[in-house]
């Protein structure tokens, strides 16, 4: 099964109750609850204010990944993979 990722944080949606909620509590196929609830996005933020917020988790994302990465290395990947997600894309 193909994992699905958040587009706007790319974290991965794993469970159902990894994704945010649409305005009607129905389940939002695109983004995860941490990004999106009710219908809108949690925080109005840039592309880059994103990055810098995941940032923070680099030590939780490296104890389930073969890669460890250093903050650094991470920011470096999410500059390059952000931008193709649906929230950050440009239209």
């Amino acid at each position: 099964m193909k994992t699905i990722f958040c587009q706007s944080c790319g974290m991965p949606l794993n469970t159902s109750a990894d994704h945010g909620t649409n305005a009607d509590k129905s389940a939002n196929a695109d983004y995860c609850t941490y990004c999106f609830q009710d219908g809108k996005f949690v925080q109005n933020v840039t592309m880059d204010e994103m990055i810098v917020h995941c940032a923070q988790f680099v030590d939780e994302f490296n104890k389930d990944s073969n890669v460890k990465l250093t903050k650094e290395q991470a920011i470096a990947q999410m500059k390059e993979y952000f931008p193709k997600l649906k929230r950050w894309a440009k239209a």
